[in-house]
């Protein structure tokens, strides 16, 4: 494929490039830079790949589709074999999670918040990081995902498959979703999901409802259904509407989503506050957004944007590979299950390492 070996030329020349497939697609999507250029997000209008950041105060980064040469690809390889492999976990970072979730837990009881999300970052060392094979594998493996990679001299490179779509939008037609609750996915049919993550599912519904109510037209909220993304099942509600032409930008739009509850928590500033102050991490980009921003379609004419949270991801430094993950925690929260609820959610990128 020209698209794989443009990622191999263009990270060894540290040249700017995303490249991405959408959920069930055939169709490999690349832009790729000609200089090392850094632009920030300052017009929600403009054309191009985003980039965003969980902290809403930092500035996304952004590839303008005029400053990049863009290609497209129909997949067609041969499977890449995956090798188990035997990354173990560490009980310092298993005690310090637990900690942190334990006090979350007691704030909540405590009337602070209804719930808040605790990731953790998880670094793993390695020789010779095959950027291309590793993309190949993620490809394979998550066929219902948002799959890319994306690099940035200036930042980094950074790779994901990502189950949650944050927004869609074509013209005035908007659709997005709730997703929370995890179980490893054995058997469909002997899926049942406890009070626990009802109840957080719930959450994050009632919040993107709120948030949406006074800005949209003929909002419809779908009943609960299980998904399967990678080892997992999770709860999805579909969530749609029609913006106000007048009253609602795009802009607007993400600011009322971003970042919602399934990433952060519940009142939305008192829980990021709480995860600023705890994680003893910075998130950077994980639990961010990115994707495609005001691409006009030749066909129908529709100016569409579409956008993903940026979950199961890892960041790649020098000889090792970053991986971020986390779960929501409510008053029913037991430490011991959040923690293995994070080690089952880890193998997405583990499995392709």
């Amino acid at each position: 494929m020209k698209i794989l070996s443009k990622i191999a030329t263009s990270y060894q020349e540290n040249q700017p490039f995303v490249v991405y497939r959408k959920p069930n697609a055939k169709e490999v999507l690349a832009l790729f830079s000609k200089n090392d250029s850094l632009f920030l997000l300052e017009d929600f209008s403009d054309s191009g790949f985003v980039f965003a950041p969980f902290d809403a105060k930092e500035k996304p980064i952004f590839f303008p589709f005029n400053e990049f040469d863009f290609f497209s690809e129909n997949i067609n390889f041969i499977d890449e074999p995956i090798v188990k492999n035997n990354f173990s976990e560490s009980e310092f970072q298993k005690e310090n999670h637990q900690k942190i979730v334990e006090k979350a837990i007691q704030e909540i009881k405590n009337g602070r918040f209804q719930k808040v999300v605790i990731s953790r970052k998880e670094s793993l060392s390695f020789k010779n990081f095959d950027v291309v094979l590793t993309y190949k594998k993620l490809i394979q493996n998550y066929p219902n995902a948002f799959v890319y990679v994306w690099f940035h001299p200036k930042v980094g490179l950074w790779l994901g498959a990502t189950p949650e779509t944050l927004l869609t939008v074509e013209n005035l037609r908007f659709e997005t979703m709730s997703l929370a609750g995890t179980q490893v996915a054995d058997n469909l049919a002997s899926v049942v999901w406890q009070q626990k993550e009802l109840e957080e599912q719930s959450l994050v519904t009632d919040f993107i409802e709120s948030q949406l109510k006074n800005k949209v037209e003929h909002l419809q909220i779908g009943n609960p259904e299980t998904v399967k993304a990678g080892n997992l099942f999770h709860l999805k509600t579909a969530i749609s509407g029609t913006l106000h032409p007048s009253e609602s930008s795009l802009k607007e739009l993400i600011e009322s989503l971003h970042p919602t509850p399934a990433v952060c928590g519940l009142p939305r500033n008192i829980a990021k506050n709480f995860i600023l102050e705890n994680e003893n991490y910075n998130r950077e980009f994980y639990t961010g957004f990115l994707g495609e921003m005001n691409v006009i379609s030749k066909e129908s004419n529709l100016n569409k944007t579409q956008l993903f949270v940026n979950l199961r991801c890892m960041k790649i430094e020098n000889d090792s590979a970053n991986l971020f993950i986390g779960g929501g925690i409510t008053k029913d929260s037991n430490p011991e299950k959040e923690w293995q609820e994070t080690v089952s959610k880890s193998k997405t990128m583990k499995l392709v390492l």
